[in-house]
């Protein structure tokens, strides 16, 4: 009998591999939807806490709920001792994503429902991923740098607490607003990497925190993740606006990655560009030098015009919009699973409520069929 052909798409771009009520991206148009909620509208009417619950519920709450949910998120902050202990013995040793991924693993230690995938359960637990990842990652980076731990405040919004965490201060209104129209923009993306190496593992039946790690092993990849951090080192290292056309073509010339431009599903610019820029400028008014804003501008500027059609992604002003912010580059991406993980856990809990395994095919290129040679006894 013929082997039945097989439908082929390198890294499956292009491929529809399920179905999902949670965003859609129109590749041509530059649109990205939230539940069909535009990304635009989103970003300047709502808030964080509303898009996450929008992303769970599948819909925006009212007044009574979006208030219980900030009080469930608030509430639940909070490290078990296991995680702290985990986060305190290797804070100077470990990098910030392997160490997000340790302690996620070890969220659900005395959680007597830990396999449990029933909607109610794992609800639950993606409620505490949410409100614990950004306690874990501004707890290491404290630690490292020798500095008490900041205990998460119930008074504050989520965008507020993770920066006051992190640096030790209440952020301004600007900066705290900033930041949480930042995580409304990484919060969903389809299927992106991370995203699908979440279904894949709660599609097995494993629980949504075995499959927010494999979420975050993806994540942690220099062409996902760790690309905003990349791009902000590159661009960092022009030594001034005027050098950038110059060190554009050097870097096209030799063919190298240039992170922040380029993606595998918008063919025009990415819809969160616009809106990235537009805070990142807003804050580089009274930051002083460097303007890793002008710079960033400059690097978008020469590469449209030395390479027409390389268009800029989500990554390429967020490096510029954190670090004014004050976050270091190496806790980039843990930041962008912060806000991604909000997303990630609502698609765990639409492959759970499917129970469908997800196993595709692969062609075979191997060598032809052959016989196991016998040697003489």
């Amino acid at each position: 009998m013929a082997a039945k052909p097989v439908k082929k798409s390198v890294a499956l771009s292009g491929v529809v591999v399920g179905e999902t009520a949670l965003s859609s991206i129109d590749p041509e148009a530059g649109v990205l939807a939230y539940r069909g909620y535009d990304i635009a509208d989103l970003a300047e009417h709502a808030t964080y806490e509303e898009v996450a619950y929008l992303l769970l519920e599948g819909e925006l709450p009212d007044g009574d709920e979006l208030e219980g949910f900030r009080e469930e998120l608030a509430a639940a902050r909070d490290l078990p001792a296991a995680v702290e202990a985990i986060v305190d013995a290797n804070a100077a040793d470990a990098s910030p994503m392997s160490m997000l991924r340790t302690a996620v693993s070890a969220l659900p230690f005395g959680d007597r429902a830990e396999g449990a995938i029933d909607r109610e359960n794992e609800r639950r637990k993606a409620v505490r991923l949410i409100a614990q990842l950004p306690t874990i990652v501004a707890r290491q980076r404290r630690r490292r740098d020798g500095l008490d731990p900041i205990p998460p405040d119930a008074s504050l919004s989520h965008a507020e607490n993770f920066l006051a965490m992190l640096n030790g201060e209440t952020p301004s209104e600007q900066e705290a607003r900033a930041f949480d129209v930042a995580l409304i923009l990484h919060a969903e993306h389809e299927l992106n990497a991370s995203t699908f190496a979440a279904r894949v593992v709660a599609g097995a039946g494993a629980d949504v925190h075995s499959a927010i790690v494999a979420a975050i092993s993806a994540l942690r990849g220099p062409t996902h993740g760790g690309a905003n951090e990349l791009a902000i080192r590159y661009i960092g290292a022009f030594p001034s606006v005027d050098a950038v056309a110059e060190g554009v073509r050097e870097k096209l010339d030799a063919k190298q990655t240039l992170f922040g431009f380029g993606h595998p599903v918008y063919v025009t610019m990415d819809p969160r560009v616009p809106i990235l820029r537009r805070l990142s400028e807003e804050l580089s008014h009274d930051a002083g030098e460097p303007n890793w804003y002008a710079l960033t501008e400059a690097t978008e500027r020469a590469v449209l015009e030395q390479k027409p059609g390389l268009w800029p992604n989500v990554d390429l002003y967020s490096g510029s919009l954190y670090r004014y912010l004050g976050i270091p580059d190496d806790l980039f991406p843990p930041v962008f699973e912060c806000s991604r993980v909000a997303g990630q856990c609502a698609h765990v809990l639409e492959q759970h409520a499917n129970r469908k395994i997800i196993r595709p095919a692969a062609e075979y290129v191997g060598p032809e069929p052959r016989r196991f040679p016998v040697r003489a006894a």
